[in-house]
């Protein structure tokens, strides 16, 4: 009987990872999937694949990972190589080993020393931002301001209705 399974022979089989969710899928190292992804939570990539990956929450392309095509995603953790579109509403971190060549937006970065962009890239607009218009905040009106006298050159208070010098 041949047995189907994701064991890489080392610690990145799905059955020793802890906390895998049912919706995570992990292309193992020396793995090529192609085609197109959808309704996972988490797509792991350790080997190399090539699609369009839509509806799922969060990515993840390892230390030697590959991922080429399109991606709309919430977060992603690039460390190997993506080459494609990506978006990516939430947090995009590059780390170190990695890099991301093609179209990026994304609604936050960070990228550690070491880590490479090239292409387009662009901050995406904020959700709420892009729903609904903020409103504009009108600017103060602009109040004449008296000069403060210094604190040397105080003057002595009048009594009302008498000139400066008249006293």
């Amino acid at each position: 009987m041949q047995r189907s399974t994701h064991d890489s022979g080392g610690s990145g089989s799905a059955s020793s990872r802890s906390g895998t969710d049912p919706k995570t899928l992990i292309v193992g190292k020396e793995i090529s999937l192609n085609g197109e992804i959808s309704s996972c939570d988490r797509l792991i990539v350790e080997g190399k694949v090539e699609a369009s990956l839509a509806g799922c929450q969060s990515i993840e392309i390892a230390d030697g990972g590959v991922f080429k095509g399109a991606a709309e995603i919430h977060d992603a953790e690039i460390r190997g190589l993506f080459e494609g579109k990506l978006v990516v509403e939430g947090r995009l971190l590059i780390c170190a080993t990695g890099r991301v060549v093609g179209e990026v937006r994304y609604g936050q970065i960070e990228i550690e020393c070491g880590g490479e962009v090239s292409g387009t890239i662009d901050k995406a607009p904020a959700r709420a931002a892009a729903a609904a218009p903020r409103p504009e905040r009108a600017a103060p009106a602009a109040q004449p301001v008296e000069p403060e006298a210094d604190a040397g050159m105080a003057e002595e208070p009048r009594p009302v209705g008498v000139a400066a010098g008249a006293e």
